[in-house]
Order: structure tokens, then sequence, then C-alpha cells
């Protein structure tokens, strides 16, 4: 996650949501999912792994553009190596 960006349950939403300054992101769950694994530990393939472990079938190409896309926005940065 982006140091200006944080991962909270919102009880009044009952969802999962990132806050940011001025700004509130409601998550759908597979998000929510998604983004409890990016923790700085998991690549982007052992989170697609986890989820599929879960899952039935996770699609490689979805969270890698839901991940794309948080980047993109600045909401999550993603660490070479």
């Amino acid at each position: 996650m982006a140091h200006h960006v944080r991962l909270t349950f919102c009880r009044t939403r009952q969802r999962q949501t990132l806050q940011l300054p001025e700004t509130v992101v409601v998550l759908n769950g597979s998000g929510a999912d998604i983004l409890e694994l990016c923790d700085g530990r998991h690549t982007v393939a052992e989170i697609v792994a986890e989820l599929g472990a879960r899952y039935r079938t996770v699609p490689d190409d979805e969270v890698r553009r839901f991940l794309t896309r948080l980047v993109a926005r600045r909401y999550l940065e993603i660490a070479d190596g």
C-alpha cells in the first residue's frame, strides 16, 4: 500500500475500504481479498496462487489489471524484485 493509503473495514458500509486523504474507495470482496495480500511480502504471482487456493478460479489477468489500476492511481506501490 502507498504510505498515504490505509485498508480498513468500514462498519457503516460493512465492507473493506481504502482510505486516502479526502477520498474513500469502497472495495468489493475480491478487491479486498487481493489488497489484504499486498503486504510487502507476497509477489503478484503468490497473490494469484493464494487466491486460487481459496477459490476455484482466479483470472491472473484480472488480478494484474486490478493491481495495475491501483498503481496508476498511486494507491499501491509495487516493489521491484
